[in-house]
């Protein structure tokens, strides 16, 4: 069945990482990277996963899984080398109506971890319904060498020049016109190729003609 894909904001909220092994440090880093409050249990705390908790002040709970400690969480990671273990904390949060994933094993998981291209805001996400992520991460590597730190740069612009354009255009066509000639390919390559100074001034011209004409 397909998945309906969000960019979820997780930013002060609590999200459980169970497991302490590299598996789990690589989904509590992601996590803590996108300002997750971030509590990770796990009975055998590897150094790496207590000295990422130490250094990012996540909690870290050196004890065995229970029930207790997914209390009030947004998201689950079920991330141990014990199917058991992990099976238990599915069950949990699918009582608790928690949105859990247990790492590798896709019927047992309410959401899918995408591969993903991050270039300052601007986010691709490839998923494969969680039974090809070596796929997913093939992708990505070609989508790299696509989609540059430039476009990063000209996302952010974009954005500034979006609040302009609300700002000095009334009509919500005129808007729409504006934003359709500053994203396409052509816009992007003047400012590839003049840089961020000239494009602004390029862009603001046309923003200014607009607003003359409402």
């Amino acid at each position: 069945m397909a998945k309906y894909p969000i960019f979820l904001e997780l930013g002060g909220r609590r999200v459980v990482v169970v497991g302490g092994g590299a598996v789990a440090v690589r989904k509590a880093t992601s996590l803590l990277e996108a300002g997750a409050r971030l509590v990770v249990v796990a009975y055998q705390a590897s150094d790496a996963i207590a000295d990422l908790c130490t250094r990012h002040g996540a909690e870290l709970i050196r004890a065995r899984y229970a029930k207790q400690y997914i209390a009030e969480a947004v998201l689950v990671i079920a991330a141990t080398d014990d199917r058991k273990v992990n099976e238990q904390v599915y069950r949990d949060c699918q009582e608790l109506e928690i949105p859990c994933n247990v790492v590798d094993v896709p019927e047992l998981c309410d959401f899918f971890v995408p591969a993903v291209v991050k270039r300052g805001d601007l986010q691709v996400a490839i998923g494969t319904e969680g039974y090809a992520p070596a796929y997913a991460g093939h992708l990505r590597k070609k989508l790299e060498a696509i989609i540059t730190e430039e476009h990063g740069r000209f996302l952010a612009e974009l954005e500034r020049l979006r609040r302009e354009v609300i700002e000095q255009i009334p009509s919500a066509a005129d808007r729409k016109v504006l934003m359709g000639q500053f994203v396409d390919d052509e816009s992007f390559e003047y400012f590839r190729t003049n840089g961020p100074d000239a494009w602004r001034q390029r862009a603001q011209a046309l923003v200014t003609a607009r607003a003359a004409k409402t």
